[in-house]
C-alpha cells in the first residue's frame, strides 16, 4: 500500500528502515525532540495548522521518518491527511513508555490502533546496562560522542535515539526473518521518528493489549504448545546467529495463542559478541525456569547446546 494508492500528495521522500543516515546532529541540540506540524502564515506570522481533531497530523510522510519493511501490511495507513490521537499509556518501563495511538483517515471508516513506544531521554534515569549494549555505537561528530560519553542531557537524547533506532532495525530484520521461516513472530515496525517507534498493536479492537506471558494461566496443553513456540523462536534466531539478549516471560506477549517477542533493542550477535553464548544461555535458562515452575519441565542445557550448534558455535 502506497500514498499514491489514495491520491494523496507526498510531503517528502520516503525512507526505508535500512537507509544509512546519522539520526541526530550536535548542532540540533535545541530541537532534538520535536513534533512536526504543517505551518501556514496568518498576517505574515507563522501559525500551526493543526488537524481538526486528535493530537497531530500523521507523521508517516515526514521526510525524517523511517518506514518498516515492504510490502507494507494492508492495515498500515499511509495517507497524507491521516490524524493521530494518543489514547493513553499502555505500559511504563525503565527506558521507554508505550502508549496506545489511533491513526485514522477523516471522513472514512479507515483507522488502526498502534503501539507508540517512546524512549526516555533527559528527564529519566539512564538505560540499564547501556554501556555494554551501546559499545561500538558511535556517530561521526566528535562533539556528539563526547556528549554521549559524559551523559549530558543532549548525550542522553542521542542514546535514546540510538536505542529506538536499534530496536526498529532489529524488528524490521526479525519481521522479515519471521515471514520467511514462519517460526518467529514480532510486532511489525510501522515507522520510526526520532525517539518514537510506532508498532503493530497486539490486542483487541477496544484497545486491550495482549497479556505478557507472565500474566497468563495456561493449561497443561497450552504450556506445551507455548514452550514449543519458544523453542521455534529461539531456534530461528540462533540459525540467524542471534539471541534476544533479554528474553523473559515479561518480554513475550501471547496474542490469540501465538507467542510474540517484544522489547528487542539489545538483540545480540552470538557469533561476533564475545558474550553472545552467555546471552543465549541466559535467554533459554530464564524461559525454561518459568515453564518448569508452571509444571512443564524442560532441559535448558540441552536446548542451549542445540542452539549453539545451530549458530555454528559448537
Amino acid at each position: 500500500m502506497r500514498e499514491q494508492d489514495f491520491g494523496g500528495p507526498s510531503r517528502g521522500r520516503r525512507r526505508r528502515f535500512d537507509d544509512e543516515e546519522t539520526y541526530v546532529s550536535a548542532d540540533d541540540e535545541e530541537t532534538f525532540v520535536r513534533r512536526r506540524q504543517p505551518v501556514r502564515l496568518v498576517d505574515d506570522r507563522p501559525e500551526l495548522d493543526g488537524p481538526p481533531f486528535g493530537d497531530r497530523w500523521s507523521t508517516w510522510v515526514d521526510t525524517d521518518v523511517l518506514h518498516g519493511p515492504e510490502p507494507w501490511p494492508a492495515w498500515v495507513i499511509t495517507d497524507d491527511g491521516a490524524i493521530d490521537t494518543d489514547l493513553g499509556v499502555l505500559k511504563t518501563g525503565k527506558e521507554a513508555d508505550v502508549s496506545l495511538l489511533e491513526r485514522v483517515v477523516p471522513d472514512t471508516d479507515r483507522g488502526v490502533l498502534l503501539a507508540a513506544k517512546r524512549y526516555r531521554s533527559t528527564e529519566h534515569r539512564l538505560f540499564h546496562r547501556d554501556a555494554g549494549y551501546l559499545e561500538g555505537r558511535r556517530v561521526r561528530e566528535s562533539r556528539t560522542n563526547r556528549a554521549m560519553g559524559s551523559r549530558t542531557a543532549f548525550g542522553r537524547q542521542v542514546i535514546a535515539a540510538q536505542w529506538a533506532a536499534a530496536e526498529f532495525a532489529a524488528l524490521a530484520n526479525l519481521w522479515e526473518l519471521g515471514q520467511a521461516t514462519g517460526g518467529l513472530r514480532v510486532p511489525y515496525p510501522v515507522q520510526l521518528d526520532g525517539t518514537e517507534l510506532l508498532l503493530e498493536f497486539l490486542g483487541d479492537a477496544d484497545g486491550q493489549g495482549a497479556p505478557r506471558l507472565v500474566q497468563t494461566r495456561p493449561s497443561r496443553d497450552e504450556l506445551a504448545d507455548l514452550w514449543q513456540q519458544t523453542v521455534d523462536a529461539v531456534t530461528v534466531l540462533a540459525r540467524a546467529g542471534l539471541a534476544h539478549g533479554d528474553l523473559s516471560p515479561y518480554n513475550v506477549l501471547v496474542h490469540e495463542g501465538q507467542l510474540v517477542l517484544i522489547d528487542l533493542p539489545q538483540v545480540v550477535d552470538v557469533v561476533i559478541n564475545p558474550q553472545g553464548p552467555e546471552f543465549l544461555a541466559r535467554d533459554v535458562r530464564v524461559m525454561a525456569d518459568w515453564f518448569t515452575a508452571k509444571g512443564h519441565p524442560v532441559d535448558a542445557p540441552a536446548l542451549t547446546e542445540d542452539l549453539l550448534r545451530d549458530a555454528g558455535i559448537r
